[in-house]
Parts: structure tokens; C-alpha cells; sequence
């Protein structure tokens, strides 16, 4: 052997799942097509199912994402006025070429 393991994406992993679950494909025909054994995608059926209803609460979390972006949006924009304030207030301070402030 090798002694390299396989990685699958997630995208596989659904692909797969989904077919036995729909009766596409036996997982027998998919194990042999795919060279998986039938504990890794009784694994993966099992995590699908138990994860399933998370998929739909993941609109309450773009929502707090949205609301983070909006807080530092704020933040920069409040930032960049009291940079232009500070450089308008420095040049009032600063002498000009005459050496007059």
C-alpha cells in the first residue's frame, strides 16, 4: 500500500450519499465504482442525516455576518473622517515656506 489516504471533497461526499439515498445507485455498485469501503459511506450517510437540519439555519448566520460587516463599515468610515480631520488640523500647525504657521 501506499499508505496515503484519500481525500474527498464535500462535494463528493453529498454526490455520493445522494445517490444512494435516492435509489440511483445501490451503495454496493457506488463502493466498487469509487473504490470505498461501505463503513466510510455509511459514515458519510450517517453525518449527512445528522447534520441535515442545519442546513437550513444558515440564514440566521449570513444575518450575523451582515451585521459584523455593517459594524466595521462604520468603524472604517468613522476612522477615515477623524484622519482627515487630524491631517486638516496639522496643517494649520505645521509652518509653511516662509516658516509662518
Amino acid at each position: 500500500m501506499s499508505g496515503k489516504r484519500r481525500q474527498y471533497t464535500a462535494e463528493f461526499k453529498s454526490k455520493i450519499v445522494l445517490q444512494v439515498l435516492t435509489g440511483e445507485k445501490t451503495a454496493s455498485e457506488l463502493c466498487r465504482q469509487h473504490k470505498l469501503n461501505a463503513n466510510l459511506l455509511n459514515r458519510w450517510r450517517n453525518e449527512l442525516v445528522e447534520r441535515a437540519s442545519t442546513v437550513f439555519e444558515s440564514a440566521s448566520g449570513t444575518s450575523e455576518a451582515q451585521q459584523q460587516v455593517a459594524e466595521l463599515e462604520r468603524l472604517v468610515g468613522q476612522l477615515t473622517m477623524q484622519l482627515e480631520i487630524a491631517k486638516k488640523a496639522s496643517s494649520y500647525w505645521t509652518p509653511d515656506k516662509n516658516g509662518k504657521l
